[in-house]
């Protein structure tokens, strides 16, 4: 059986983060793509020049119109922008229960443009967090989730991790931002923690890195007997779609990575 994967999340129009990073990530790993559009995005590799927001009834709209149609398998939720698309996506996810849901806590894009309301932060954290399975913050969003300055080695990493593990069922605490030739990022899930390291790939093309991860998870999650076997196959993905993507030739600023690198002609 094909796996049914739900993305909620933003646009982006250079195709390299947001819903098209996602769709592009499940077709890439054989899961059939669903969306849900929260913002519409004016976005290059650049930076981020204009947001419009989806209302939180819309949003609320699209959810109901396809869950009450569509068996969905599993669940990535990207940018949401607001503390009203975040409650009324919070009331799909009771409603409808979907087996597995991961949470991309989307606050900066890599351009550095901010992508989530200030007064959001805690209700993201407060209402949302304790209904997903997995939450996949990169350092400065863990940092902010726990009120904390940002990890500047493991050891850190590793005690906002426990911190975070409180909050939701299971957490990748992602590493990128750290120095070193390994990439490496914690994953805790039922109070077990797993180290996963990787070789750092030096590009510039790391647009999308994060969506393209979290997108991964959730469409090899129904995939694979476990969260474990999930994130480290979407790690490897990711990391052999970073090496790849030099190939592509997209914008003047952080490039994508290449999500299709498996299938498309070198």
């Amino acid at each position: 059986m094909i796996v049914n994967t739900l993305s909620i999340a933003g646009t982006d129009p250079s195709g390299g983060a947001g819903m098209q990073a996602d769709l592009k990530t499940f077709s890439a790993l054989g899961a059939y793509g669903l969306s849900v559009i929260t913002a519409l995005l004016a976005q290059n590799t650049q930076g981020v020049a204009g947001i419009h927001q989806i209302s939180g009834d819309f949003v609320a709209k699209q959810l109901e119109v396809l869950f009450d149609d569509v068996r969905v398998d599993s669940v990535k939720i990207g940018m949401l922008g607001n503390t009203e698309v975040i409650r009324a996506v919070a009331g799909a996810l009771k409603h409808y229960r979907p087996p597995y849901i991961v949470l991309d806590p989307v606050m900066v894009a890599t351009s550095g443009d901010r992508l989530l309301a200030p007064d959001a932060v805690a209700v993201l954290r407060d209402e949302l967090l304790p209904l997903v399975d997995l939450i996949t913050p990169n350092l400065p969003e863990a940092a902010r989730l726990l009120g904390e300055n940002e990890a500047t080695s493991e050891e850190e990493m590793l005690d906002q991790l426990e911190k975070l593990h409180r909050l939701s069922a299971g957490v990748l605490i992602k590493g990128g931002h750290l120095h070193g030739n390994e990439s490496v990022d914690l994953l805790m899930i039922d109070g077990t923690t797993t180290r996963l390291g990787s070789p750092r790939v030096k590009t510039q093309n790391t647009h999308g890195t994060g969506c393209t991860l979290s997108a991964g998870i959730a469409a090899l999650r129904p995939q694979r007997p476990d969260w474990v076997s999930a994130v480290s196959d979407a790690k490897n993905y990711l990391t052999t779609a970073l090496a790849a993507s030099e190939v592509l030739k997209v914008g003047h600023g952080s490039g994508p990575v290449h999500h299709f690198h498996a299938l498309w002609p070198s």
